[in-house]
């Protein structure tokens, strides 16, 4: 074999051999990265790779003339996608716990459980659209597949809600029989039935999510000066079409469902989708995409198993040659560029260190390149920071279901205009909007001449910011929901809890709703955006899954919390209720937003810690640029 070996700017400079009987101490220095290069040795998937992030045309040929493709025109095209998925999205979430409740008679317990479910699946399945689409289909292929079954799902629910078969008796069945319980429930094919689409709607979102993002972004220039600009301003607007999405799903579908009933509703989601699966086919022939790179999982287990199987060869052993990477800018991964070697989790290094007895053509589960083990630590190092939204997301599913049950018991007109109930969540909507308005004129100007950042705040602040507001809006629920119980058994409205009281306004609510909108936008978007810059180039799908991932956690967790809540606050034997009560008036909402409130401070100072921690990949690159040129010059030559 023709191996050239070139020496790295590490503090290991000696040859390995040389190393041999040398102290511990020395040891534990930073790892030398001796940089192996081949020309014949064959990997999992064939000969190296260069561009690893070249755009392509649909059918993976190199694009000629790159300014007839991509930019703003291909990215408001998949605008439409997203703004109609997350319109369906929060539109089920805040119709579907009444739908179960009035239509197919079950409690809002249960119900809420079930929808939570419904968006926890949606949104931790979204790492399977992800692989999808970095592994074999793309993110073009994988959005028209999984926006297909989305579509599929939703005419299944409109159908549930549109046929009588599918749903329990109406008749004799008021509102004291709905709160009595005494209404014919649903059969359990009905409700079988129910799940069904409902989970198949779940499913179509989970290759969505990943996906429309991280496609958005690759249709800018990444070569371009004002890239990072672009970046910044594509993950606003991105999250001003969902915004958009969540209001119309709020106000327009929930007047259908008011004037027109719950199949018109229903049926109102699905043709929009529809109308924007035939925006994101008729915007193809703009669309840049990316290579998928090959099995993202097979790559991580290839690593783990190679480090493990090299787990005991020390780094100073005689037969070391150094560690293995393809020759000049290639890259074994396709889809992506090389990665620089970091000195984080040093166990992994030893997938890639190459010993004389692994020849000249070993096989990928016995010696990995550089760039694959640092797909793998990357990866690792990013999970902190979108677990700590995995709080955030908790309160935000809280807020869709508590929320509503508290608007209930309140008066929600303006003037002579009465809004229903289940039209309260627009307000997080709206305020996104108008922080998003307003975050370039504002926000940038202020925060940039306290930060001294480019861009007001760098990803990471900005995520802190969100998790740090999100305390103060559970906090103020709270104090809120204290005040509103005490009122309620004050005027005797202790039983009555679907009864409005009209002497207090439901738009108390919008400190809370305002306050945690601020807080998503900030934390968000600001996790979308770093998760992309962030991760590796042949798995971005993968990365933006992650807060999908988180969400899903979330609402997860949310359930998990509320049925322990439930389990140890109830006591039968005293006649106790539980803190979440069916009746919020007998309830105490107001203790269970309080334990919240100490989580997200918990929470907050995790986050704080590992975001101190953190090392763009940026900053890391710069070092390893910096070192470099600190290498004396009989060091950095190359040996034949």
């Amino acid at each position: 074999m023709g191996a050239r070996e070139i020496k790295s700017p590490e503090d290991l400079l000696e040859t390995p051999a040389s190393l041999d009987g040398m102290s511990d101490s020395v040891h534990r220095k930073k790892l030398g990265v001796f940089f192996i290069e081949s020309d014949n040795r064959r990997t999992a998937f064939g000969r190296g790779y260069t561009g690893g992030t070249t755009p392509v045309n649909i059918h993976g040929k190199p694009i000629a003339d790159l300014s007839k493709t991509g930019g703003w025109i291909a990215a408001f095209f998949i605008f439409g996608n997203e703004m109609a998925e997350r319109m369906a999205y929060f539109g089920l979430s805040v119709n579907m716990v009444a739908f179960m409740f009035y239509v197919m008679h079950r409690p809002f317990s249960s119900s809420s459980n079930a929808v939570n479910n419904f968006l926890g699946i949606s949104q931790a399945s979204s790492v399977l659209g992800g692989f999808l689409a970095d592994a074999y289909l793309g993110r073009y292929w994988t959005i028209a597949i999984f926006t297909t079954i989305y579509l599929a799902g939703l005419t299944g629910i409109t159908l549930c809600a549109t046929m009588k078969i599918f749903v329990p008796n109406q008749d004799q069945c008021d509102q004291l029989s709905l709160v009595l319980g005494s209404c014919e429930p649903a059969k359990p094919w009905q409700m079988l039935y129910l799940y069904t689409v409902l989970y198949i709607t779940a499913f179509g979102a989970a290759g969505i999510r990943p996906c429309v993002s991280s496609f958005g972004a690759d249709q800018f220039d990444e070569k371009s000066k004002d890239y990072k600009t672009l970046l910044d301003r594509f993950f606003n607007f991105f999250y001003l079409s969902v915004t958009i999405g969540a209001i119309v799903a709020f106000t327009l579908v929930v007047y259908i469902q008011i004037e027109r009933g719950w199949g018109a509703a229903f049926g109102s989601l699905a043709i929009a989708m529809g109308i924007s699966n035939m925006l994101f086919f008729a915007g193809t022939p703009l669309y840049r995409h990316r290579l998928p790179g090959g099995s993202p999982l097979t790559r991580i287990a290839q690593v783990l198993v190679a480090a493990f199987k090299k787990r005991n060869v020390p780094f100073t052993r005689s037969e070391l040659v150094g560690l293995y990477e393809l020759p000049g800018r290639q890259s074994a991964i396709k889809g992506s560029g090389k990665i620089p070697h970091t000195d984080d989790f040093r166990c992994l290094d030893k997938a890639a260190l190459q010993l004389k007895e692994d020849g000249s053509n070993p096989s990928p589960w016995r010696l990995c390149t550089v760039t694959q083990v640092e797909e793998v630590k990357i990866l690792i190092k990013l999970i902190p920071i979108p677990a700590c939204t995995i709080i955030l997301n908790v309160v935000l599913t809280e807020f869709l279901t508590l929320s509503v049950q508290q608007a209930y018991t309140l008066n929600t007109r303006i003037g002579k205009l009465k809004l229903p109930v289940t039209c309260m969540p627009v307000f997080p909507g709206l305020s996104i909007f108008l922080i998003l308005c307003l975050y370039y004129s504002v926000f940038v100007p202020i925060s940039r001449r306290i930060t001294g950042h480019p861009h007001g705040a760098s990803q990471l602040q900005r995520v802190g910011i969100g998790l740090f507001i999100s305390i103060l809006s559970v906090a103020w629920a709270g104090a809120f929901e204290r005040f509103r119980r005490g009122y309620a058994i004050r005027h005797g409205y202790e039983v009555s809890f679907l009864t409005p009281m009209p002497d207090l306004s439901a738009y108390w609510l919008l400190i809370q709703y305002c306050l945690i909108g601020i807080a998503e936008v900030f934390s968000i978007v600001g996790l979308l955006e770093f998760l992309y810059e962030e991760a590796p180039d042949a798995m971005k799908s993968i990365g933006s899954a992650y807060a999908a991932l988180a969400g899903g956690l979330g609402c997860f967790v949310a359930s998990i919390i509320n049925s322990i809540i439930k389990s140890i606050t109830r006591n039968p034997e005293n006649r106790e209720q539980s803190w979440l009560s069916q009746n919020i008036n007998t309830g105490k909402f107001d203790y269970f937003y309080w334990l919240l409130t100490v989580l997200c401070v918990i929470n907050f100072c995790i986050f704080l810690y590992s975001a101190q921690r953190y090392k763009y990949r940026t900053e890391q690159t710069f070092e390893v640029s910096e070192a470099k040129r600190n290498i004396p010059a009989e060091d950095s030559q190359i040996k034949i």
